[in-house]
């Protein structure tokens, strides 16, 4: 359960992809048991996503030196390691660590398995197999807030982490008989230490500094992001983290561009329809994540459609339906308040949830088509961190804003209103990138 979905599918079914909404829905009863104030559980979610941060960036090293089935195994191996210990904490600072054991784990799966999915797959049969790995995406919003409800009520916070265990276990096992052998790249030599005491950090300030509006630590991370690209522009005697020169070719930097400015919009869309249908239509969190289900059902049914389209006719035409679909999905929580009907916005999100899985699955496969099987580790791990740092930005931009809002509107339908306004103009700069894309498919 990583931190954050990112418009782009998970490349493995596993537990990682609703971890935050997940645990979130426990942190009352894990500060009431632990003793701890709010403000120090509240690092239960924070210092996942810090660690997911630092590691994300190690990713393509990590699966070049050695090998991505190895790398992919011991990622589950932490985070079923990590969910069992955070299960058994028995302090809040406890709690905590283990929580950053589990997100060290969780950091690596979701690119390392890209990567395996797209050497796997090889360019003809790509947009098809990433469109099957979209599907467990689809479900977090869904089932993140009402199975972390339903174990809250029913059973003990300590099962939200314990029932990644079985899980984590039976992938593990699975994983050592059924994944292929893949070879290390040779010749990429020792670990990058100064661009990682560069990145890993810069990146974490910027996620943390986005999180909780902490401006100075935002700036720090900023300042350190920039001595990465000027360390990583000038360096050639190894290969850097996150290998800049790749963004001189246009389909990877248009399908990156694009994967930042839809994190930026989508994961701040995330964010504000589970707390408009808790406070403005008046829904508990297990509801609000029911009243999602549609936009899940129109991704799921769209997303394998999208990736037979995508290897027959190109990323492009797919890209802007997609945009299209996914603005006119939204447009009846920006400017009808709280009075639509509950089918109006059934139907909203279900076109919603087609247009992203007319978007993204194109998307991805743009960044792996534009480089080298060899390259694709490190294209995962750099368009996994891009992806995060839009959604991390455009969350906290939207948040700030409806903060405000909240503040001087004349009724909260209001107030969101406005912010869904403001993630449709977000949505609307991804058509930039998108014509960009290639035009046909790569052959």
């Amino acid at each position: 359960m990583s931190g954050g979905s990112p418009p782009y599918s998970c490349s493995a079914r596993c537990s990682p992809c609703w971890t935050p909404r997940f645990v979130g829905v426990g942190l009352g009863s894990v500060a009431r048991e632990l003793g701890g104030p709010l403000t120090t559980v509240q690092w239960v979610s924070t210092g996942y996503l810090l660690a997911v941060a630092l590691v994300m960036p190690l990713t393509g090293w990590a699966t070049e030196r050695f090998g991505g089935k190895a790398v992919w195994m011991a990622s589950v191996a932490l985070f079923t390691a990590g969910s069992a210990l955070c299960g058994a904490a028995w302090s809040a600072p406890a709690l905590i660590a283990f929580r950053v054991l589990q997100g060290i784990g969780g950091g690596m799966i979701q690119p390392v398995g890209q990567s395996m999915l797209a050497q796997a797959a090889g360019p003809r049969r790509l947009g098809r197999v990433i469109g099957v790995s979209v599907l467990p995406i689809t479900l977090a919003p869904v089932a993140g807030p009402v199975l972390g409800g339903l174990i809250v009520r029913d059973l003990d916070w300590r099962w939200m982490f314990y029932v990644n265990v079985p899980i984590g276990i039976a992938t593990f096992l699975l994983a050592a008989r059924v994944l292929p052998a893949t070879p290390r790249a040779g010749g990429r030599g020792p670990l990058d230490v100064t661009g990682l005491a560069l990145l890993a950090p810069g990146l974490a300030a910027l996620m943390y500094g986005c999180a909780q509006r902490g401006w100075g630590v935002l700036l720090a991370g900023a300042g350190l992001t920039a001595a990465y690209v000027g360390y990583a522009l000038r360096k050639r005697d190894r290969a850097p983290l996150i290998d800049l020169r790749m963004f001189a070719r246009r389909g990877f930097a248009a399908a990156t561009a694009s994967s930042f400015v839809l994190g930026g919009s989508l994961y701040s869309a995330m964010l504000l329809l589970p707390l408009y249908f808790q406070q403005v239509r008046g829904a508990d969190a297990m509801r609000a994540g029911l009243q999602l289900a549609p936009q899940a059902v129109g991704t799921a049914a769209v997303s394998l459609l999208a990736g037979y389209l995508g290897d027959r006719y190109g990323p492009r035409p797919l890209m802007l339906a997609g945009l299209v679909l996914a603005l006119l999905g939204t447009l009846p929580f920006a400017f009808l308040g709280h009075a639509p009907a509950d089918w109006l916005l059934a139907a909203a999100l279900l076109v919603r949830g087609a247009g992203l899985g007319l978007a993204m699955v194109p998307g991805m496969s743009a960044v792996y088509a534009s480089v080298s099987a060899e390259e694709a580790p490190r294209a995962a791990g750099t368009v996994n961190v891009v992806n995060r740092l839009g959604g991390s930005l455009g969350t906290a931009a939207l948040t700030v804003l409806l903060q405000h809002q909240l503040t001087r509107a004349p009724s909260p339908a209001a107030a969101y209103g406005h912010a869904f306004a403001w993630a449709l103009a977000l949505s609307a700069v991804a058509f930039v990138p998108a014509l960009y894309y290639p035009a046909r498919r790569n052959r």
